[in-house]
């Protein structure tokens, strides 16, 4: 598969960017440069010049996203320029600049910065990801097709504007790997003792759990069914014991009966424990008041009156609005969290920081507008990596 490469490149005067810097409050200028950028240009008269390359490098890495950027959907602030051990320019980006990469499948963006005395220049380059799907997943997409039509039109509505038809369907394909490697891990993980389970998992930002804790509020986690979630949470668990006992799934019961009973065996081992998905308000209520932690998978479609019209990439569809009823009357922190498999083939459960809840005099506003923030930051997680999310739920059912 070829590759794809986007380039952006800007040149600016450095008395342009002199005056923009003396002329600027310094909140002003958090819209701009980052605190590590202010602090890395200095003091000494070559600032403004280090400060231009800086200006130079956000707006060509803006060049590489030309209609998000012309929409006003990122900005300046979404990149910032560091120095490695060496001296050497890379490109931090924020969450959003981070997911518009992942929708368009590029990798991480490189750097180039000049100055003279007078003018700064800077180029930034990407390249797209290879999308290669193992062996397993192309024989699983051609012979036993299971929902392809379904998995096709979900990946479509998602990258149908920003990858090719080829792309697309090694992601698909890559997904049903992920598919038979799931069910190939929960058969194993009945098997292994709990060094083993440990061995294979490990937890990112546990800290901001540990926090929530400690705090007593409880804690809502925002999550979806992404990874092989079952044995990367009980795995992750294992390796931090300060949540045995404290996670609340809020789940449906899944089908067939024996399956069930199957899973709950699995989550009781684990330390887990499941609460209704419906009519089970003042069970979750009563689990944040202890200063426990429910888990909401928040990534399938929901009707009826449980539900609102909400964004998620770029399409109304029915999403539940008890999170956002919760999160309101609660005050309990929401904290996304994804699991996936890595390269070695160990899972990974990962927490987020703590979403900043939007606040409006309108309650049904209030509850819309976070109800697409908590959507925004699905959206991010599948993204990062989509052949591990479950293309196969009919998210989009209006």
């Amino acid at each position: 598969m070829s590759k794809r490469y986007r380039c952006g490149v800007d040149h600016v005067d450095i008395a342009r960017v002199q005056q923009l810097v003396d002329n600027s409050s310094s909140d002003d200028l958090e819209g701009i440069f980052s605190q590590q950028e202010i602090k890395d240009a200095g003091a000494s008269k070559n600032r403004y010049g280090r400060l231009a390359a800086r200006f130079a490098a956000k707006e060509a890495c803006l060049k590489l996203f030309p209609m998000e950027t012309a929409q006003g959907s990122i900005d300046l602030a979404d990149f910032s320029v560091h120095n490695d051990g060496y001296g050497a320019p890379w490109i931090n980006l924020s969450p959003k600049a981070i997911a518009l990469l992942d929708l368009y499948g590029f990798e991480q963006i490189s750097i180039s910065l000049s100055h003279t005395k007078t003018h700064a220049m800077a180029m930034a380059v990407t390249s797209s990801k290879d999308f290669k799907a193992p062996l397993i997943g192309r024989l699983i997409y051609r012979l036993l097709p299971i929902r392809r039509a379904l998995v096709m039109d979900n990946l479509h509505r998602v990258f149908g504007r920003t990858l090719s038809a080829r792309e697309i369907k090694s992601i698909a394909q890559a997904h049903y790997a992920h598919f038979i490697r799931t069910g190939w891990e929960f058969i194993q993980f009945q098997f292994l003792s709990t060094p083993q389970r440990k061995a294979r998992a490990r937890v990112e930002n546990a800290d901001l759990m540990i926090h929530a804790f400690d705090k007593g509020r409880g804690a809502i986690i925002l999550t979806g069914h992404f990874g092989n979630f079952t044995t990367a949470i009980a795995a992750g668990v294992a390796n931090f014991p300060a949540a045995k006992g404290r996670f609340y799934f809020v789940r449906r019961p899944l089908q067939p009966p024996w399956f069930e009973a199957l899973i709950n065996k699995h989550f009781e081992k684990s330390g887990f424990k499941s609460l209704a998905k419906t009519g089970s308000m003042n069970s979750i209520m009563n689990c944040l008041e202890a200063g426990d932690a429910v888990v909401f998978p928040f990534d399938q479609h929901a009707g009826g009156k449980s539900s609102i019209l909400v964004d998620f990439f770029g399409h109304k569809t029915g999403t539940f609005r008890s999170l956002a009823l919760i999160a309101i009357a609660s005050g309990a922190p929401v904290i996304p969290a994804a699991s996936w498999r890595d390269e070695q083939g160990n899972h990974v459960l990962r927490f987020e920081e703590p979403l900043q809840l939007v606040e409006s005099a309108n309650a049904k506003e209030e509850i819309r507008l976070n109800t697409r923030l908590f959507n925004a930051s699905l959206e991010r997680l599948v993204l990062r990596h989509p052949d591990q999310w479950w293309w196969v739920h009919r998210r989009w059912r209006n």
